[in-house]
């Protein structure tokens, strides 16, 4: 994997565009190490994949839940703002 440049451009309102290329990266990772476990038979190295993929797994899961927290909060907030525009008009 080559090392990008990642920026934030602190512009995001429901998401976040770096969470969301980790996820990416993570999730291929995951798919990468599934693909060298499925060729490997060697015992040792079999159950060190294993233990990769657990690993970038949780952070896969990790990093969604935090994306559907961010989603759920901007939505909150857009109900709240929503809720005193109603009142003023």
């Amino acid at each position: 994997m080559s090392e990008k440049k990642v920026r934030c451009v602190h512009a995001c309102r429901n998401t976040c565009a770096m969470l969301t290329e980790a996820l990416r990266e993570e999730s291929e990772m995951v798919s990468f190490y599934e693909k060298l476990q499925q060729e490997c038979n060697y015992p040792d190295v079999h159950d060190m994949l294993l233990q990769l993929i657990e690993a970038r797994s949780k952070s896969v899961l990790m990093i969604n839940q935090k994306l559907n927290e961010l989603s759920a909060r901007a939505a909150i907030m857009d109900g709240v703002i929503g809720s005193y525009d109603r009142a003023e008009a």
